[in-house]
């Protein structure tokens, strides 16, 4: 893997945000859930759409704090806009796992 600059790293715009609503996303090619996600009051909310329906059901994301890239541009996932990228590992199956804190901190905190 090539390596980066400390600056760029710095470019990747990483904050913590909180699930506010949360709902399935049957019309998308492979099984995935929207999210709505509160970042604080300076970015604000923003909506997504991650395929996570291995580990977690609408219901169980609602007041979960992760950890997303929020200064990509938009993309078009099928008839939903992602504004955001919420961050996940693989697990031993390839299923993603969400990035989250260990507790409770700031909403709109920026990963450093």
């Amino acid at each position: 893997m090539a390596e980066i600059t400390f600056d760029d790293f710095l470019r990747v715009d990483v904050r913590v945000g909180r699930v506010t609503k949360a709902e399935p996303y049957p019309e998308a090619r492979k099984p995935a859930i929207k999210m709505w996600i509160d970042f604080g009051d300076e970015i604000g909310e923003k909506k997504t759409s991650a395929q996570v329906t291995a580990h977690y059901t609408p219901e169980s994301l609602i007041g979960k704090q992760v950890l997303a890239v929020v200064n990509f541009p938009p993309r078009q996932i099928g008839r939903f806009m992602s504004e955001v990228l919420v961050l996940g590992i693989p697990d031993a199956d390839g299923q993603v796992v969400l990035v989250e804190p260990d507790q409770d901190v700031p909403l709109g905190g920026r990963l450093h």
